[in-house]
């Protein structure tokens, strides 16, 4: 597992691709797949927690499907779906965790929000799950419980964008290399977890749990000079 986080260069994420999630955080929808950065740092490998949460920062949890990718993708013909699909490596499921005060107040203020989704520990990931395991990724169920509640639990065919889309749509203004991991969105349900919290997370095809697609993971407060404070 060590290597998918030494071999990613960039994790791409989709914003906004389920429609539920747009509305609860009162988002506009977008006309075309739209997509961030975070870095590879920020990746936590199955079993190295817990997540940091840093000083003044309200966390917020978001589970995602995501696809590592296989092979050099530039310019992706949109209508090339099976072009997308054989590109993709293999998937994981992970927890997409966000600062969202400081999101926040940098979309208030017109500022870039990188800092936002990319602190140590915030990428969560499981092992990697092989294709034949995801016959079909927008047909897969995802759950996030916090402390044995369940907070989201939505099918990947609810995704307003489809993988063949978001591929088309990053590729066509950065490189998709092979290690790179793309985040497909998260379902209705983000909320805020702090420190003592355990978020623990499932991904299911055909009614069955994916065993290698489970993350378990506790949050702790982070030592350290950070502090959310006004920018």
């Amino acid at each position: 597992m060590a290597s998918i986080r030494a071999n990613c260069r960039k994790v791409m994420c989709i914003g906004r691709n389920y429609a539920d999630h747009i509305a609860e955080l009162n988002n506009t929808t977008p006309k075309q797949p739209f997509f961030f950065l975070k870095p590879p740092s920020s990746i936590l490998l199955p079993g190295a927690g817990p997540i940091l949460r840093p000083k003044g920062v309200s966390l917020h949890y978001e589970v995602e499907l995501g696809v590592v990718i296989g092979k050099t993708l530039r310019d992706l013909d949109p209508r090339d779906e099976q072009g997308a699909l054989d590109a993709i490596q293999n998937y994981i499921l992970a927890i997409d965790m966000t600062a969202r005060n400081v999101q926040d107040e940098a979309k208030k203020k017109g500022l870039p929000w990188s800092i936002a989704k990319g602190f140590d520990t915030f990428l969560p990931i499981s092992e990697a799950i092989a294709k034949s395991r995801i016959p079909n990724p927008h047909d897969a169920f995802l759950r996030l419980r916090v402390n044995e509640a369940e907070r989201q639990a939505d099918s990947t065919s609810l995704m307003l964008h489809n993988i063949p889309s978001q591929l088309a749509q990053i590729s066509r203004v950065m490189t998709l290399e092979q290690g790179d991991i793309v985040l497909t969105g998260t379902p209705k349900g983000v909320g805020e977890v702090k420190a003592g919290d355990r978020l623990q997370a499932s991904i299911e095809v055909g009614g069955k749990e994916i065993e290698e697609g489970r993350i378990d993971v506790a949050v702790e407060d982070r030592k350290g000079r950070y502090e959310f404070k006004e920018t």
